[in-house]
């Protein structure tokens, strides 16, 4: 069986003893749903001035992506303000 790069980063992970077993899998799938819920929630509405230049290059970004520029847009900015931009 041929496994693509992923894949095969996945099974060499397994291989190193990265992965653990959970017995509480209910209540971890609980709370890794309460936080995706509360991550993607759109509560506050804002206003902001860009170029048109970064516009356009957000706008392609995100239809390379498949995705709404808003969404990319806002996407970036929750990775930037939990650290992990």
């Amino acid at each position: 069986m041929t496994l693509d790069a992923d894949e095969q980063a996945i099974l060499e992970s397994v291989e190193r003893g990265e992965w653990r077993s959970t017995r509480e899998l209910d209540q971890e799938r609980s709370v890794y749903s309460r936080d995706a819920a509360a991550t993607f929630r759109r509560d506050r509405r804002i206003n902001i001035r860009i170029s048109t230049r970064d516009l356009d290059a957000i706008q392609k970004r995100a239809l390379e992506e498949g995705l709404p520029y808003q969404t990319l847009i806002a996407s970036v900015l929750h990775k930037y303000a939990t650290g992990r931009l």
